[in-house]
């Protein structure tokens, strides 16, 4: 029954062993959508327990946004190497424009930020998956 939910993963680490992911910068990047969502409905903070959770959003909104940087750093030095500039000869500048994104979506809290971030790291998973073809 266990086998039915099984999916091939894909991880990494600085071996390295060859495995990559761009799962987790993608949930990291809704994840931090989804704290803008809730810090922009909390309105006027008026109560111990609306603070603490506007608190607790921010924060939250920041480790992923982290969590994002942190991840696209290790695909782009890691996984990435100078053949795939022939494929994707804007490589470098597309992974710098994300970080950047990355870096944007900590210091503002705002959607349309973090829109673009979720488009920027589909373009990068989306160069990826080409990448493995």
């Amino acid at each position: 029954m266990l086998r039915n939910f099984l999916k091939p993963v894909y991880a990494h680490c600085d071996l390295p062993c060859g495995i990559y992911e761009t799962d987790t910068m993608t949930h990291a990047t809704a994840t931090c959508a989804k704290m803008v969502e809730k810090i922009l409905s909390y309105g006027e903070i008026d109560s111990t327990e609306k603070n603490n959770n506007f608190i607790r959003a921010i924060q939250i909104k920041e480790e992923h946004a982290q969590k994002v940087k942190d991840q696209l750093y290790i695909l782009w030095s890691d996984y990435f190497k100078p053949e795939h500039l022939e494929k994707f000869p804007n490589l470098h500048t597309i992974f710098w424009q994300t970080v950047k994104q990355a870096s944007a979506v900590k210091q503002h809290v705002s959607e349309e930020e973090c829109q673009k971030l979720t488009v920027m790291v589909e373009k990068i998973a989306a160069m990826f998956a080409d990448s493995k073809k």
